[in-house]
């Protein structure tokens, strides 16, 4: 049994305390000297009971010491009473019980007031160092009588400014007044009811309390912050409020599922769709997918069924509620949504792209079609004209020729070899573009191509041309095909340069590249920066009013070079500098697949 208040060591000795001794002793000495009396004059009533009074007193300030006294005071009454009782033995048996009944009587003093100490310590601990804020306060008048630091600290408030108010005082507003108020004349024990009270400066704090009657007069009331809790709430309110003002005006169709399932569609979707959101929601949207998709739909929606979906994007075709058949491009991202795994789609209309890109193709195709019937039309008649061209200028003395027509004869046919050339390159374009043009993949020597292009062109002869190409280098590749892009480039950078031209054609690759690099540089008028992207369209030069007529160019070859390139699986590219020059560049996969 601990004694918390006993006295203190000699060099710690209070006032208190040594008040507290005084009193003890002199009462002792007080009541020896009384007993001695009473025993020596045989005055009954006065002997044993006066000893209660510094036996209970010490008993209840120093509960061990108590017991020590009572000890005390038992042999200083049993040694007075065997004095003056000797030897009678009934009366000094008397006098050993009611010296054992001050040890007895101080013992249960000292364990009760031992016990309450004890309990009110760990009341006090509980209370002073709990995790929750704890507040006594009146039934009557709602007078605050105690607080710990929790509660004070959850207000920023001090504890001597909390108790000299009413817990009603600290409720924010009388809203909540009447509502607290209300709920505690119907439940003297109430837990979990949420409500604010104005912590210092008056900012609101949500607390979440829970009280008890201790007593008719007292209630003991605990308090949870719950401020963060209901900020959070209050932010994640409107952002699912803002969140649903967007969804609502969203121009796209948004939907959310789980495990295909329709939850919510929003009014975009719903005029894609033809249904009120009320008949969508509910139903599995496989039902409103047009059959020959739905495979590849459920396919493409498996994965909403997982426990953590993934995101996705795929392209169907939905049946509207009047049968019309719109096209929607979906695309899926993982949500939460009550606090369970889901999938929000984004459903973009795509049926007035897929018509108008329906129509563009068929304008190309009908495009095509006019230019390869012209181009057919127009190259008809120039072969007989070459024809005869051709035979009168190679019999001009048969013809009766003289060397003036002759000339004018000669110009004629440059003339429509031009003509030819360019039907011919109308043709080759047309064809390319429409895609029907396979490639014949094989293995070929770049050096012999090169080779054969200068030799057949006359190029050498044109320009000073530096060949700098690795022997043992294949390409595979479309010969044909390719030896039209090497004349195109090759023409075009001596057509282009300036004397004394100077072209140089190279070749670059490393073991981990992919690709073929085959560069032919000029040093010709050089094409400006803003030109650059346009040079590879139909028709398009860099000064094409200018060069067309210079350089006798029309501007479809170097389209019809890219063109057979991509259809390689490379592309070609080019720097220039103008004034100075430009390169070229093939680059051409070393692994060629058909890309037509």
């Amino acid at each position: 049994m601990g004694d918390q208040n006993s006295l203190p060591r000699s060099d710690a000795i209070s006032h208190t305390d040594l008040v507290r001794f005084i009193v003890i002793l002199s009462l002792t000495i007080s009541c020896i000297v009384i007993s001695a009396v009473a025993f020596s004059r045989s005055i009954p009533y006065i002997n044993y009971q006066l000893f209660f009074i510094p036996i209970v007193y010490a008993a209840y300030f120093y509960p061990r010491r108590g017991v020590y006294v009572a000890a005390i005071c038992g042999v200083v009454y049993q040694a007075v009473g065997y004095y003056y009782s000797f030897p009678d033995g009934v009366q000094m048996l008397g006098v050993t019980t009611e010296a054992l009944f001050f040890v007895i009587t101080a013992i249960i003093i000292a364990y009760f007031i031992d016990t309450i100490r004890s309990g009110e310590a760990r009341y006090r601990t509980v209370f002073e160092h709990s995790q929750l804020g704890i507040v006594l306060f009146s039934r009557e008048n709602f007078a605050i009588r105690q607080t710990n630091a929790k509660f004070a600290s959850m207000l920023n408030f001090s504890e001597q400014e909390i108790i000299t108010s009413t817990f009603t005082d600290l409720l924010v507003n009388e809203r909540e007044k009447e509502r607290f108020i209300e709920r505690i004349d119907k439940n003297d024990e109430t837990s979990d009811f949420e409500t604010r009270l104005a912590a210092a400066g008056g900012t609101p704090c949500w607390v979440n309390l829970s009280w008890s009657r201790i007593d008719e007069e007292t209630v003991s009331c605990t308090a949870i912050n719950i401020n963060t809790r209901k900020l959070a709430e209050k932010l994640n309110n409107d952002n699912m409020m803002k969140y649903r003002q967007l969804t609502e005006n969203s121009p796209t169709g948004i939907l959310i599922v789980q495990k295909s399932t329709i939850l919510y569609a929003n009014p975009s979707f719903s005029a894609f769709s033809g249904y009120l959101p009320a008949e969508l929601t509910g139903k599995e949207l496989s039902e409103y997918i047009d059959k020959p998709d739905i495979h590849r739909f459920r396919e493409f929606a498996t994965h909403w069924s997982e426990q953590k979906p993934i995101a996705g994007q795929g392209e169907f075709r939905f049946v509207r509620k009047d049968g019309e058949i719109r096209v929607g491009v979906l695309f899926t991202n993982p949500i939460i949504h009550a606090n369970k795994p889901a999938t929000m789609i984004n459903v973009m209309d795509i049926s007035e792209k897929l018509r108008l890109e329906e129509k563009i193709h068929m304008d190309n195709e009908r495009r095509r079609g006019i230019i390869i019937t012209v181009a057919h039309e127009l190259r008809t008649p120039l072969q007989p004209i070459l024809g005869y061209l051709n035979l009168l200028i190679s019999d001009p003395q048969g013809f009766s020729i003289v060397d003036d027509t002759k000339k004018i004869l000669e110009r004629c046919l440059v003339s429509v070899e031009r003509e030819r050339l360019i039907i011919n390159q109308m043709l080759d374009l047309s064809v390319l573009e429409s895609g029907k043009l396979q490639l014949s993949l094989a293995s070929s020597p770049l050096e012999p191509i090169v080779q054969s292009v200068l030799d057949a062109g006359g190029y050498q002869t044109k320009a000073e041309i530096s060949v700098s190409l690795p022997q043992g280098i294949t390409l595979s590749c479309d010969r044909d095909r390719l030896y039209s892009v090497f004349d195109s480039l090759i023409s075009n950078a001596i057509n282009y340069s300036k004397a004394p031209r100077k072209i140089e054609i190279t070749y670059r690759t490393e073991a981990s590249d992919a690709f073929h690099h085959i560069a032919i540089r000029d040093n010709g008028i050089g094409i400006p920066q803003e030109s650059l992207p346009y040079i590879f369209e139909p028709f398009q030069l860099a000064d094409a009013a200018k060069l067309s007529r210079k350089y006798d160019r029309i501007g479809l070859s170097l389209s019809i070079a890219k063109k057979v390139i991509q259809m390689h699986g490379g592309d070609i590219t080019v720097q220039s500098i103008v004034n100075q020059g430009s390169t070229f560049t093939i680059h051409i996969p070393k692994e060629v697949t058909d890309h037509a």
